[in-house]
């Protein structure tokens, strides 16, 4: 097969594009999702291949990005936040739907890959992809391959307890995993906007909260501050066990270039090295990493 399809299933959109061997974009589609409706969600990915097989004129790979992973003691979807997926066993019966074989992984994991392939991370050994969205994400490429674990939860560092924390940052806001004080609830964009309404009274988006500390809004500035450090600490511990050759951004936070001189900056003085030079980059694809990934779950 000479082309690749990619989707990225998410919550609210569907998103697909086939991408030719050189990974130049041939097709484009984005839908919204039937995300209460597990049979919807079949047939609206199983239109959408055959639609875009159709206008290319050409039958492709399929690879397929979600926010949660199938358990390897199982087989059955979980920690999805399309819920309708979870405990179904959703690869085997899209790879039924689509009569041929479908490759899956977490959305994160497509991120990193993208970055990894052709994007900020090209020709580095060890990739990190984060991302910084609704909440925090994670996938970890090695050799361009995506390192998935022998639970599947390879890069979910999310999900452990933020570095370090102050007495001012315990117990921790209760995470949707159950545990309390998770890295997600402090450094997703989420948890930016909550730390700031929790800190000023005020209900205010990411988008809105970097906006005011552009015009040096005291309030602003001090909840990007608690910011910028939470995520250096978060990204300090990733890096002492990984030491990745380069770090890459993805999400809603990724967008705030300030961002990257101060993680710069204060890097250094939590990871366990005399020296740091660990490049932190934005993705080169932006929000279309997800999907370019996923085309490239199959390799060449």
């Amino acid at each position: 097969m000479t082309l690749r399809i990619g989707i990225d299933l998410g919550g609210t959109k569907t998103e697909l594009a086939a991408l030719d061997t050189e990974g130049q974009e041939r097709y484009r589609i984005r839908v919204p999702t039937p995300s209460n409706d597990y049979a919807a969600v079949i047939a609206c990915i199983v239109a959408l291949v055959s639609d875009a097989e159709r206008q290319l004129g050409a039958s492709a790979s399929i690879g397929i990005g979600v926010p949660g992973s199938p358990s390897p003691a199982t087989s059955l979807m979980r920690n999805a936040n399309t819920q309708c997926l979870n405990g179904k066993p959703f690869q085997q019966d899209l790879s039924d739907a689509l009569r041929r074989e479908v490759h899956l992984a977490n959305d994160a994991n497509c991120f990193a890959l993208s970055e990894a392939i052709d994007g900020a991370g090209r020709d580095a050994q060890v990739v990190f992809g984060v991302i910084l969205g609704t909440g925090t994400g994670g996938g970890v490429v090695i050799n361009q391959q995506v390192l998935k674990g022998r639970n599947a939860i390879g890069g979910e560092w999310g999900h452990n307890p933020l570095p370090w924390p102050t007495a001012a940052e315990l117990p921790g806001i209760q995470c949707f995993c159950g545990k309390r004080g998770c890295i997600e609830t402090f450094v997703s964009g989420t948890g930016f906007a909550r730390d700031h309404q929790l800190q000023t009274g005020e209900k205010l988006s990411a988008l809105e909260i970097t906006q005011r500390a552009d015009v040096s809004d005291p309030q602003a500035l001090a909840t990007l501050a608690r910011y910028y450090d939470r995520l250096a600490r978060a990204l300090a511990s990733v890096i002492n066990v990984l030491d990745p050759d380069v770090v890459v951004l993805g999400g809603g936070m990724s967008r705030y270039q300030p961002l990257y001189l101060q993680l710069t900056q204060r890097l250094p003085s939590y990871v366990f090295s005399d020296c740091f030079t660990t490049p932190i980059l934005p993705a080169v694809h932006g929000d279309a990493s997800g999907v370019r990934g996923a085309a490239w779950l199959w390799p060449g």
